[in-house]
């Protein structure tokens, strides 16, 4: 867990799962093009980025100093013998209104990432 939450207590910690395409493609991204990679949403998500690394993927608003919205932790790769499978993880919701960005964020950081990693 990097300093910006390790002191930080969350509002809730849900189990969940990331689809495998999202697991695979920040893998990629953090082999070929930098690992920690600092990941911005602006097209979609106004001031969010995203900070990836591989223990963590943390949302910050950046308009607010980089304030901590969401982190998916734990990643539970181990036992995982599949490409294709998803994985199992920990979501911390840091705001009271990150519960909104859960279903976009990922989809977002895909595409976002998919065009980085195609030379855009």
């Amino acid at each position: 867990m990097t300093r910006r939450i390790r002191n930080l207590a969350p509002l809730r910690s849900l189990p969940k799962t990331v689809k495998a395409q999202y697991y695979n493609r920040v893998r990629l991204a953090l082999m070929r093009l930098e690992n920690p990679l600092h990941v911005q949403l602006d097209e979609e998500l106004g001031q969010m980025d995203m900070l990836l690394s591989d223990d963590e993927w943390l949302c910050v608003d950046r308009a607010r100093d980089d304030l901590p919205l969401l982190a998916w932790t734990g990643f539970e790769i181990q036992e995982r013998d599949a490409l294709h499978a998803p994985v199992r993880c920990t979501l911390l919701l840091y705001h009271a209104h990150a519960g909104l960005l859960i279903g976009r964020t990922l989809p977002i950081l895909d595409r976002v990432l998919q065009r980085k990693l195609l030379g855009d």
